[in-house]
């Protein structure tokens, strides 16, 4: 039996296509674009399906051929899902008042039998966080939350719940991909009660066979290993109390689905819990954890420290289908560096690939190659696909004016068997070699061109990896970029401000400003700028508290620990690229 041949979508402005993978990187030839307005896309969990909404129904649409299956008549969708077998299609449009209801909200999701198009029932839900029911691994229950409580249906019968989990202000709660049924529920600490996560197994409600109390959890978000047999549990608050990160409180735990165990994962670094991930074979996960440069350790199943990675600034864990190799990436705010290793060859390393400026990183199924994109409007320059090779060559990539997302066909990894000795790179599409420069890859056994520079700080005077502008948005900021000098902050250099300096009028102190000789750099990403503009608000604010403190003045406890948070700040302005430097 000849291996299938992987599939992504492309959505853009208006439309969306279907292309096939290696190697020929073409056009699903029997799929036809829709004429409408696409709002969104997606694949069904096993692949079955592929679907997009318009204005006025969901198309199904078979991805080996492209044919289109049929179209569900549904109007003014905006967010649609599918069981996962693909066996039933959820829908939800924006809730409105009814007034045959007395003026409540009527029903705004929908579940439709997707082989035969046929309605099956419709719910009520206000928001569209989590609106989604959640199914067992066979389909054969799902579950939906509800005010203090969670409803279970028998998925061929929605008259009525079979059965209800009481649960006072839970906020959360996810069912187990695993054999035996399970959920996990999250209620969120409050009135001095700690927060709570509880694992029931099917039809006993009544006791949990697992759970967790602990402080510092507003939120959480939880994963389970695909066997569903442990449950990660990220607890998470908006505010550090302590000061020492802005980002919040964040701690990991790790609970069995027998009570056999559960545990706070202790990590050896203070900071934010940046990711984590299972691994495909439920023995092991990762965590990138702590203040930039990060730390990325594996565990396993049990909390034991496996193997930690050398310190980077990474910010992302991906695992490969197969379980073999480890992807850890700096994406977002950081320079879109990505580090590939081998598991079976005692995490050794393969490659660092540059892949700057991605918003969406995917393996493919058959655990080969590595899609990366730049999407918008997240960013609504260089938007386009990459398609590296696990071992850093870059084998394909497609530029779009705008691209709004992509994905690969969700296939079974067991369809693509993993050697233990693995071939070679192919040959790269002629696309590829038209991209020279936008992206590379170096070899763990090359030693790396230049100390780390962001990217905003490359065209900098004197900074390593020096390149000129090459866009509109580019030369713009380059143009506007100025420095500042804070009054009170013995030398301090922030870049991007004018400089103010001290003027007297009518007797009085008066700060005027004073643009300085710009400095040419290569522009940041819009949030990464848009983050530094942010810290160095807070930088400016704590630097006139502090000048205030000098001059005497008594300072309120908010603003003493305001103060506090200085380091921390400077720390996540150095990860961001930004750095002191003392006048002449």
């Amino acid at each position: 039996m000849s291996q299938p041949t992987t599939q992504y979508f492309a959505r853009i402005p208006k439309t969306v296509g279907l292309h096939t993978g290696a190697p020929d990187y073409t056009s699903v030839s029997g799929f036809a674009s829709p004429s409408e307005v696409v709002r969104q896309s997606l694949y069904s969990p096993n692949g079955k399906y592929f679907a997009y909404n318009t204005a006025t129904g969901v198309t199904l649409i078979d991805p080996d051929s492209g044919s289109t299956l049929k179209t569900i008549e549904v109007e003014n969708t905006l967010d649609f899902a599918f069981s996962p077998l693909g066996s039933i299609l959820m829908t939800w449009e924006r809730p409105k008042r009814d007034e045959s209801r007395g003026g409540d909200f009527g029903p705004n999701i929908k579940l439709f039998r997707t082989e035969t198009g046929e309605f099956i029932c419709d719910f009520v839900s206000r928001s569209q966080s989590n609106w989604q029911l959640q199914f067992t691994h066979d389909e054969k229950y799902c579950a939906r939350m509800v005010t203090n409580q969670i409803e279970f249906y028998d998925s061929k019968n929605f008259t009525k719940p079979w059965a209800r989990l009481r649960a006072e202000n839970c906020s959360n709660f996810c069912v187990s991909p695993g054999q035996n049924y399970s959920v996990a529920v999250f209620t969120p600490e409050k009135s001095g009660k700690p927060a709570s996560v509880r694992v029931y197994q099917f039809p006993n409600f009544e006791q949990p066979v697992s759970q967790k109390t602990f402080f510092k959890a507003e939120m959480a978000k939880m994963k389970w290993n695909k066997l569903g047999t442990a449950l990660l549990v990220l607890g998470s608050t908006d505010v550090d109390k302590t000061g020492k990160s802005y980002y919040g409180e964040t701690n990991l735990y790790l609970l069995g689905i027998a009570g056999s165990y559960d545990s706070r994962i202790h990590l050896d670094k203070e900071g934010t819990i940046h990711d984590f991930a299972w691994s495909p074979n439920s023995r092991e996960f990762g965590v990138v954890y702590g203040f930039m440069p990060t730390t990325t350790t594996i565990f396993d199943a049990r909390g034991n420290v496996v193997h930690t990675f050398p310190i980077a600034p990474r910010n992302s864990i991906f695992f490969s289908p197969h379980a073999r190799f480890i992807l850890i990436a700096g994406f977002g705010n950081l320079q879109g560096d990505v580090d590939i290793y081998d598991r079976q060859k005692q995490f050794s390393k393969i490659c660092t690939i540059e892949a700057s400026n991605t918003s969406v990183c995917e393996w493919s199924p058959d655990g080969r190659y590595i899609l990366t994109a730049t999407t918008s409007p997240r960013l609504r320059v260089d938007n386009g696909i990459k398609i590296w090779h696990y071992t850093g060559k870059l084998i394909y990539t497609k530029d779009y004016s705008e691209l709004f997302a992509t994905s690969w066909r969700p296939i079974d990894a067991n369809l693509f068997p993993m050697r233990s000795t693995l071939s070679p790179a192919p040959t790269p599409h002629a696309s590829a070699a038209t991209s020279a420069g936008k992206g590379s890859a170096s070899s763990a056994d090359t030693p790396p061109k230049s100390a780390y520079v962001p990217p905003h700080a490359r065209n900098r005077p004197g900074a390593s990896g020096h390149v000129a502008p090459t866009t509109l948005y580019e030369l713009e900021q380059s143009n506007n970029s100025v420095q500042r000098q804070v009054p009170g902050s013995a030398g301090r250099t922030i870049v991007g401000a004018p400089v103010k300096t001290g003027k007297k009028r009518n007797g009085a102190n008066k700060v005027a400003e004073e643009p300085l000789p710009s400095i040419s750099f290569n522009a940041p990403a819009s949030a990464e700028e848009k983050r530094i503009r942010s810290l160095l608000k807070k930088i400016r604010a704590i630097d006139e508290l502090k000048v205030k403190r000098a001059k005497g003045e008594k300072l309120e406890d908010t603003q003493v620990k305001k103060i506090a948070t200085e380091k921390d700040i400077l720390e996540e302005l150095k990860s961001l690229g930004w750095s002191e430097e003392s006048q002449n």
